[in-house]
């Protein structure tokens, strides 16, 4: 030590200094409870969420599957394993889990719901997509009063979907309808609404187009307002023309949201009940020769207004076919998908995401996707 320096005397650590047992004993504690509340809490959170999906999802799927494998009446409760009679040859009155869905599979009925459920689906959601995306498009320009705009195209959602199929029923009534008044004006043949297939197809179709387009265009709007506004000025610059814009630049950065979108429109499609239902003129499900009929009617039909003894299980079993049916049309709506932007390139650290040769999407957009 140098001559005439000053030290400090040294000071014990506090661990020496002669702590508390008590309120170490309470820090020990709180710094366990801590932990595990990091730990739980977030499970805590979301469980409402899982405990109500498996109140009203999960445990009702489960229980349909049991149901579909018996005989099970409103009126009378399960009367056994099911059996499928005389319209499956093959098993004929034997018990079997699977006779409800071989019986559901004979009956011509159902496919002739199917090829329905199908057409109307395709009518529908092709046509309502294309128009929700355009109006996304239109709405995402600065437009004076885009608030009333943007807002105005929800109002048909609001409405009660019985309401507007009661509305447009009357709209595309065979006889006094505006739709074929309408016609008549323009010195044209009018339409069997209510009993040409195609007819009620694309009738039908417009009523579920007029309450969800504008539902999806505002989906799809969001997702256009969070792109890049940088990748849209770039093509600008490049010399993009507007429809390029949307083709190579707006509508690839869609790809998460017309996932969601098409997915929830396919599962929609394949149940539609409401609209059919109201459609029809009279209490006759699915028209005068099921020219109309859904799955879900049909299902509704079969396990609510039969008095067979299996009624409520051949619905059920109905209703797992539908559910296999939407699981396999939502997997290819995905998979297609997910072309529309091409596969994705993970990013490695320190390394452009571009691939050698691979065309920027403004370049994209102002070359018109040519290399």
């Amino acid at each position: 030590m140098a001559p005439g320096s000053v030290t400090s005397p040294r000071i014990p650590a506090p661990s020496l200094i002669g702590s508390d047992p008590k309120r170490e004993a309470r820090l020990r504690r709180s710094a366990r409870w801590h932990k595990i509340d990091r730990r739980v809490s977030p499970y805590l959170y979301i469980s409402p969420f899982y405990l109500m999906f498996a109140l009203v999802g999960l445990f009702p799927l489960v229980f349909m599957a049991y149901i579909s494998t018996r005989q099970w009446n409103v009126a009378m409760g399960d009367q056994g394993v099911a059996v499928c009679g005389l319209t499956c040859p093959s098993i004929g009155n034997a018990p079997a889990w699977y006779a409800n869905f071989l019986w559901v599979l004979h009956q011509p009925d159902f496919w002739t719901a199917l090829r329905n459920t199908c057409a109307i689906f395709l009518i529908s959601t092709i046509p309502q997509l294309i128009l929700a995306l355009a109006i996304a498009y239109v709405l995402s320009a600065k437009l004076r009063g885009a608030t009333f705009w943007r807002m105005g195209v929800l109002l048909p959602y609001v409405l009660a979907p019985m309401a507007l199929a009661i509305i447009f029923s009357q709209v595309f009534s065979d006889n006094l309808g505006l739709a074929n008044t309408v016609l008549s004006a323009l010195h044209l043949p009018t339409v069997a609404w209510h009993t040409k297939p195609l007819a009620a197809w694309i009738a039908i179709a417009v009523i579920v187009n007029i309450r969800w387009t504008g539902y999806n265009a505002l989906i799809l709007l969001a997702a256009m307002l969070a792109v890049p506004s940088e990748l849209i000025e770039a093509a600008e610059v490049d010399g993009a023309s507007p429809i390029r814009q949307l083709l190579f630049i707006t509508i690839p950065q869609l790809r998460p949201t017309l996932v969601f979108v098409i997915i929830t429109s396919t599962i929609g499609g394949l149940q539609i009940f409401d609209e059919p239902q109201m459609f029809s003129p009279s209490s006759n499900f699915g028209g005068s020769s099921q020219q109309y009929l859904t799955i879900t009617q049909f299902l509704w039909r079969t396990g609510f207004m039969s008095q067979n003894n299996a009624g409520l299980g051949r619905a059920a079993a109905m209703g797992w076919l539908l559910f296999l049916l939407v699981i396999v049309l939502v997997i290819l709506n995905f998979a297609l998908t997910r072309r529309i932007a091409g596969p994705d390139v993970p990013r490695e650290p320190g390394r452009s995401r571009r691939r050698p040769g691979a065309t920027r999407p403004a370049d994209a957009a102002s070359t018109g996707g040519a290399r």
